[in-house]
């Protein structure tokens, strides 16, 4: 499903969100480059605003599931966050290191427990008001009280003892035991004067009152149903006011569509759902003031099995046989995957988190790999019971053919091609597949009525949050309860390694518990990572003149864990082709006043996150 970022809901589900399933959105990565400025033609006419200012649109084939910080998954949901409110930190757009957000500086007490952070003074809510440390404990009290307020985040204070604002620019947080994601808090600060007449956090969704109140480069103004988001540049934003006048985010359900709108200049840039398709992209590139963006993601694109969907109560919500997981693993051809779907924009899947983020990268040891052998799968599935019938269909316990449901997003291509192939190789095993394509998958997998379904996250340079999908604590307490898990897995052993690295400060020895993570998912068949997709997307240079990516020598502009790309944006007629790197001087001059416990800093400098096929 969908992208903190899952695609089409990763976080992934629209209204009220039950549960953080990802495919192809939810939660972004903050390796920002920048790009060199293009030698514009002539510039089309842009769109105007109201008042004639610079339209930025943006193609997406996403939907927002919620406008609401502490309910939205989906990977455009959490991106429009990032536009919006400010986070404590941020993460720098050259390399990934963590940088001020709302927090000028932060250090540590000596057992670790303690955090105390310095609140800048000079971000104002765009309703005037300035912003302080009073919002931001606020914020995290909410969260660590109401179980409505923490459905998305919550696994990000479930570890905090007290929250407090001492005065107006500090803010005190201690701990029940160490964590090793305090720089990296990726939680949207929202102005308690306004979010504390909210009743019920679980259904109220930010939707009705405009504009909306937040911190960050943009001003959320405008927002229609399964149409389109606006948003106003920030003229206070305290780092800068971004340089296009407003910024759309226009959904298109045909991606093709989204593409012919490109060519015709209707729209400055496409994001695709979550990237371009081999042939779009292939016929974009030569064209005239079109650029294609093609550089290595940051999200993981998987095929989810169903473990047996439970809740905290222990009752299930649906199921399919472990032991024919590898089995049906081992039938996936990963290679054609790579050659004949993505057609090399793409590379093959192995552990939970992709290459791009070294420290955490992990591939199976030749001996635990799963490759491509139907053979053996057939074997497999022989010694599991489910044998062949005379008519070589493979049968259940009660003698019936089998037939799994596969979910996948209507709005993505790779779903549907890939799903054929499935049914290609999985039907040369005797087992019927059953692809159900769906605008809305959140629905079904939320109820546990699947059997396999595709899914993806884009990963936040710290990998805490989507490691924490995946934990017996994010089950729903009920089949009707929000929760924040991905595939209903809970294992006791996970779960042990998934505490301690959260406690792990030491660089090195967390990265080795995070891999022994990837290799506990990986044995235990619930998710096969199938490929992780290059970010292919497309702007037009005669509308925008530069465009920061992250990272800076090859990364994506759609999706970042941060505003940089956005908020840099350079209109092609504005005369102004420096945007790029002047944006980076500011982040770079900025970093000089943070102070980190030694260690702990040089530790979160070096981290580069994972990423997702969402979430989103």
């Amino acid at each position: 499903m969908d992208t903190n970022d899952q695609y089409g809901g990763h976080h992934r589900t629209p209204g009220r969100v039950r549960l953080v399933v990802a495919a192809g959105a939810a939660a972004l990565t903050l390796s920002a480059a920048l790009a060199t400025p293009l030698s514009p033609a002539r510039p089309q006419a842009y769109a105007a605003d109201d008042d004639g200012g610079r339209v930025l649109t943006v193609a997406v084939a996403q939907s927002v599931d919620s406008l609401s910080p502490f309910l939205a998954v989906r990977l455009l949901s959490t991106s429009i966050h990032r536009l919006t409110y400010e986070y404590l930190t941020n993460y720098d757009p050259e390399d990934n290191h963590v940088v001020p957000g709302l927090a000028t500086r932060w250090e540590s007490s000596p057992d670790k427990l303690t955090w105390t952070y310095t609140i800048r003074s000079d971000s104002r809510w765009s309703d005037g008001r300035q912003a302080t440390a009073e919002d931001a404990a606020w914020t995290f009290q909410t969260m660590m009280t109401d179980p409505g307020a923490a459905t998305a985040n919550g696994s990000f204070v479930s570890n905090f003892e007290k929250v407090t604002a001492p005065n107006p620019t500090t803010l005190v947080i201690k701990l029940k035991k160490p964590q090793a994601t305090m720089t990296a808090l990726d939680v949207p600060i929202v102005p308690k004067h306004v979010w504390e007449k909210v009743d019920d956090f679980s259904k109220f969704n930010n939707d009705k009152d405009f504009p909306v109140v937040g911190n960050g480069p943009f001003v959320l103004t405008d927002h229609k149903p399964d149409s389109y988001v606006r948003l106003k540049a920030n003229k206070d934003f305290w780092r800068g006011a971004p340089k296009f006048d407003e910024l759309v985010f226009r959904y298109y359900k045909d991606q093709d569509a989204a593409v012919s709108a490109l060519r015709k200049g209707e729209v400055s840039f496409v994001a695709g759902s979550p990237s371009l398709t081999p042939a779009q992209a292939s016929s974009l590139k030569g064209e005239k003031n079109i650029h294609v963006n093609d550089a290595p993601g940051r999200r993981f694109y998987a095929l989810a099995i169903n473990p047996g969907a439970r809740a905290k109560n222990g009752e299930t919500l649906g199921e399919l046989d472990q032991r024919v997981r590898n089995a049906l693993f081992k039938a996936v051809d990963r290679k054609a995957v790579i050659d004949k779907v993505f057609q090399g924009h793409a590379v093959e899947g192995a552990g939970y988190i992709p290459p791009r983020f070294p420290q955490y990268f992990w591939k199976p040891s030749p001996g635990q790999e799963l490759t491509y052998d139907p053979v053996e799968a057939g074997r497999m599935l022989d010694r599991a019971g489910l044998r062949k019938n005379a008519d070589g269909r493979r049968v259940g316990k009660d003698g019936k053919p089998l037939t799994y449901r596969v979910l996948c997003h209507a709005t993505d291509p790779n779903d549907k091609a890939i799903g054929r192939y499935l049914q290609e190789w999985w039907g040369e095993l005797g087992i019927g597949v059953t692809l159900t394509c769906l605008d809305n998958v959140t629905d079904p997998w939320l109820a546990g009525e699947y059997d396999l379904a595709f899914d993806g996250w884009s990963v936040n340079p710290d990998p805490d949050f989507v490691l924490s999908i995946h934990t017996c604590a994010a089950l729903p307490a009920t089949p009707e309860a929000t929760g924040a898990t991905d595939n209903f897995i809970c294992d006791k052993k996970y779960d042990e390694l998934y505490a301690r690295q959260l406690a792990e400060y030491d660089p090195d020895k967390r990265a080795a518990l995070v891999k022994q993570m990837e290799s506990r998912l990986y044995d235990l068949g619930y998710m096969n990572v199938m490929a992780y997709p290059n970010a292919v997307e497309a702007y037009r240079t005669d509308q925008i003149a530069s465009i920061t990516t992250m990272p800076a020598k090859a990364g994506n502009i759609y999706g970042q864990d941060g505003y940089w790309s956005w908020w840099s944006a350079v209109p092609a007629d504005s005369g102004d082709s420096s945007g790029s790197s002047s944006s980076t001087g500011v982040v770079i001059g900025i970093v000089t006043g943070v102070v980190v416990l030694a260690g702990v800093g040089a530790f979160f400098a070096m981290r580069r996150r994972a990423t997702a096929d969402e979430r989103e």
